[in-house]
């Protein structure tokens, strides 16, 4: 006697129907999932959300219409570090016919409800998150639309799972300290970014490393985190300058402190680098203008913009990355804020 089985669908002839079956929901329900929609229970949006990754549910017409947009988000943009992020992006969308939505998470470092319902609703081509992360239920709701997305220096430790473009943060760390105990220094001050923040605990650690090296311990009044900001450059650097026994040597954990530390030196009449050696991170171009110049750490921001737009554009394409973390080389630029302690 034969057998009679049920037809088996092709690949992507899922309906929501079928999503809603499966899961023991409602349609408009799933179909709020599909759509962003932020007003359904995190759990059912997750179970959901994995019936249609299993299922392999497609839009019929509308949802193969991707928007020729790259989507690029930053926790802040109000430095010149942003900007040769924005470039490097606009470079690789202007060389491929697409544009570049911006978004400002005004010192936040994950996204609101707004912005990703906004995102999925736009289709873009891809998302590029800077100095900021995206929530699991964020990095599902894109993954299931098949919106690829890369992170530019995370805030936390990468994911296996979601490509990510850095610099050698430790390294770099490490090779100013060596730079300035080559000198003669012994003193020496770290001020760093965020302790939160992935890249500026590298940077330090690579201070602590150099220091261990050489066999120079760590006077913990001397090691501090803060804001990426010049203000806190200034705060920092007066408290390091009145100390009974001050630093001869400071780095910092990026140019905007590095220039914030050059103020707190003014203000006591100090010079740099006779009476205090400053080195910096990032190598902005205020770095080469500033008197005297800023002996810095170069990080290529606009090579890490492109890179990460080209792996979010190869995602699109279908391509598996060759590697989930890309970390491009840093190098110590020697300017004039460097010299031996007076003290040699």
């Amino acid at each position: 006697m034969e057998t009679q089985t049920a037809p088996r669908r092709r690949p992507g002839s899922t309906t929501i129907a079928d999503i809603a079956h499966q899961t023991g929901v409602s349609v408009p329900t799933v179909s709020k999932v599909i759509n962003g929609r932020s007003d359904v229970a995190p759990e059912t949006r997750r179970r959901v959300e994995a019936a249609i990754r299993e299922h392999g549910y497609r839009r019929v017409g509308r949802e193969k219409r991707v928007a020729p947009i790259l989507e690029l988000i930053f926790h802040e943009l109000d430095s010149e570090w942003a900007l040769q992020i924005v470039r490097g992006v606009e470079h690789v969308a202007g060389d491929n016919g697409l544009s570049v939505v911006l978004s400002e998470l005004q010192g936040r470092h994950t996204p609101g409800r707004g912005w990703i319902e906004a995102a999925l609703a736009r289709r873009s081509k891809g998302v590029i998150a800077v100095f900021s992360d995206l929530s699991d239920a964020m990095r599902s709701q894109l993954r299931t639309r098949g919106i690829p997305f890369v992170i530019v220096d995370p805030t936390g430790e990468p994911v296996h799972d979601t490509p990510s473009v850095g610099a050698t943060n430790w390294n770099g760390g490490l090779t100013a300290t060596r730079h300035l105990l080559s000198l003669g220094h012994r003193r020496i001050a770290a001020v760093g970014g965020p302790s939160d923040i992935l890249c500026s605990r590298a940077r330090l650690d690579g201070f602590r490393a150099a220091m261990d090296a050489a066999g120079v311990a760590v006077d913990p009044a001397l090691v501090s985190h803060g804001r990426f900001a010049v203000e806190e450059g200034i705060e920092r650097g007066r408290a390091l300058l009145s100390l009974p026994s001050p630093p001869t040597a400071i780095m910092t954990g990026n140019d905007l402190q590095a220039l914030g530390v050059y103020q707190a030196a003014r203000e006591r009449r100090l010079h740099i680098p006779e009476d205090l050696s400053v080195v910096g991170f990032d190598d902005l171009p205020v770095a080469r203008w500033v008197g005297p110049p800023l002996t810095t750490v170069r990080q290529p921001l606009v090579e890490m913009a492109e890179t990460a737009a080209e792996m979010v554009l190869a995602l699109a394409r279908g391509e598996a990355p060759s590697q989930s973390r890309v970390e491009l080389s840093t190098e110590l630029i020697l300017r004039e804020s460097t010299a031996p302690p007076r003290s040699n």
